[in-house]
């Protein structure tokens, strides 16, 4: 019982990290340059629970710093539920959301590498869709122009 309560504890405490952060950033008194999310999960379905994650942090970011620069950064399987033979049937409010974050000018990275190594390419991503050459790279550039970067992890963790 009492590892079931560890675990559980440390569960809800990784939820929360994201949320954690983003209130640090509506406390300070000036807007960072620029927030970047980095989803990297196993589960094709990631995206399902973490666009409408990064929707209500960016709202509540934009609320306060109108401006804000904000960037997503997918780079694990999650990414495979962005491709466009995935935007009709049960990925569809995927693409929705994420059409949805590009209208918000949310800018929305997948990584190329990792696609290329399960035979997609670029092509194979929707317009809205920018497929970076490294999903790792891109989160560096982000980070070197002084963006804050803010992990969004799963229930599982």
């Amino acid at each position: 019982m009492r590892l079931f309560s560890l675990i559980l504890l440390l569960s809800l405490s990784s939820l929360s990290m994201a949320d954690t952060q983003v209130d640090r950033l509506l406390e300070a008194d000036d807007a960072p340059v620029g927030v970047v999310f980095e989803i990297i999960e196993d589960d094709d379905d990631a995206l399902g629970w973490a666009l409408p994650k990064v929707a209500r942090l960016s709202a509540q970011l934009r609320k306060r710093f109108p401006e804000l620069p904000i960037a997503v950064v997918s780079h694990g399987r999650e990414q495979f539920g962005l491709l466009a033979d995935e935007a009709e049937g049960l990925m569809a409010p995927i693409h929705d959301k994420a059409q949805k974050l590009r209208d918000d000018d949310i800018d929305l990275h997948v990584c190329g590498v990792h696609a290329g190594w399960d035979g997609y390419t670029p092509e194979d991503y929707p317009a809205y869709v920018d497929v970076s050459p490294s999903g790792p790279a891109q989160i560096r550039d982000y980070r070197n122009l002084g963006f804050v970067l803010i992990v969004l992890q799963g229930p599982d963790y």
